[in-house]
């Protein structure tokens, strides 16, 4: 069984003030400190996106994506930044459909972020419009989102899905990451395409076994975002997984070193809560 308290100990003795902060609107729905959350929301371009960590000058659509993420755990979908950086998203949508980073971040921009890598399009066009999907105005306050259809963002988050759903197999595979089936199967689950979401849960649930406790963690987080019971039979393989990797204090191995460790228990407590 996975030891929430212990994963919740390795958060508050290793993580900084955002993670803590993380942390406790995971626990207890705490808000946080407007201190905190200038610096949660610190670094944004003018027109609504963030950049990378690489390169300080030109936004990127995954690393909006990644900061939205952080931005989530702290109750702040709905503040300006993040309202300014779903826009920002939502204008950045190709006539296609797909989404694909600046051609100026090509020469430092990670595997699955060039532009021009159609697996990286794809993935970024999950990501993107995951985030769409989300990221609506709640229909009231006990709501994480508006109904699909009702989203200000329906027409971008419909035509990211219909890009993502005309790639399929099908046997339910994908041409792209692992990252990009369970984002994509977030947004079809979403969206209420119950049929192709289950092909993709089914590709997914054989992979867990191997998986790493990080990719397991985003998976189970990203399913349980849209509102799959924790009783599913992918979260229950994604928990058993999850069991199996726990640390002894407490802590989940990043696959981008020791500095992301928190970042990856989050997603543990995020997906488990």
């Amino acid at each position: 069984m996975v030891d929430i308290e212990a994963a919740m100990g390795y958060v508050v003795a290793h993580g900084d003030d955002i993670e803590r902060a993380r942390l406790s609107w995971l626990r207890s729905d705490a808000p946080p400190s407007e201190d905190v959350l200038d610096k949660a929301e610190s670094g944004q371009a003018a027109r609504g996106g963030w950049p990378p960590l690489w390169d300080g000058r030109v936004a990127s659509i995954d690393a909006t994506c990644f900061r939205l993420t952080e931005l989530d755990d702290l109750g702040a979908l709905r503040r300006p930044a993040a309202q300014r950086a779903l826009a920002w998203l939502a204008s950045r949508q190709r006539a296609d459909g797909a989404w694909e980073e600046d051609e100026a971040l090509a020469s430092l921009a990670p595997e699955w972020a060039q532009p021009g890598d159609p697996e990286a399009r794809l993935y970024l066009t999950v990501n993107a419009g995951f985030w769409l999907a989300v990221g609506g105005p709640p229909a009231d306050a006990g709501a994480a989102w508006l109904p699909a259809e009702e989203n200000e963002y329906a027409p971008a988050v419909q035509r990211a899905a219909e890009v993502f759903r005309t790639s399929l197999a099908p046997n339910g595979s994908w041409p792209s990451y692992l990252a990009t089936g369970w984002l994509g199967g977030a947004l079809l689950y979403h969206l209420g395409s119950f049929y192709e979401s289950a092909q993709i849960q089914v590709a997914l649930a054989e992979r867990v076994p191997g998986l790493s406790p990080a990719d397991v963690a985003w998976l189970a987080a990203v399913m349980r975002r849209v509102g799959m019971s924790g009783d599913d039979w992918l979260l229950a393989a994604a928990r058993k997984r999850l069991e199996e990797t726990q640390r002894s204090d407490g802590g989940w191995d990043s696959d981008a070193g020791a500095a992301f460790d928190v970042h990856t228990t989050l997603a543990v407590i995020r997906a488990l809560r």
